[in-house]
């Protein structure tokens, strides 16, 4: 668990960068984006990656916006419910996630 939380302190760490470090996902580099507030480049990166990751961060973003129903069919294509907490908690949880965590079970 500490080198999760090495990696995501230094993925946090990144974003007082102009760009998302190499070799992350194009999913990770959408939470990057998202982070810097740069909505559009986050949602090409996450529509860019077609797969699991991708559409959960896809997902997100479309929650972010207040896009519930398009967040719904991400959700769903990700294989995953709405999260009840809020969309920090959703952004770390997804981060630390696609950076090497274990997935975590969806919530009830």
């Amino acid at each position: 668990m500490a080198t999760l939380m090495a990696t995501l302190a230094t993925f946090e760490a990144s974003l007082a960068g102009s760009a998302p470090p190499p070799g992350l996902s194009l999913a990770v580099q959408g939470l990057w984006w998202d982070a810097k507030g740069d909505w559009q480049q986050a949602h090409g990166c996450a529509q860019a990656q077609d797969d699991h990751s991708g559409a959960a961060v896809h997902a997100y973003l479309h929650r972010k916006e207040g896009d519930l129903a398009n967040a719904g069919h991400w959700y769903a294509r990700a294989g995953r419910i709405i999260p009840a907490g809020t969309l920090a908690q959703e952004w770390h949880a997804l981060a630390a996630e696609l950076l090497g965590a274990a997935p975590s079970p969806p919530e009830a």
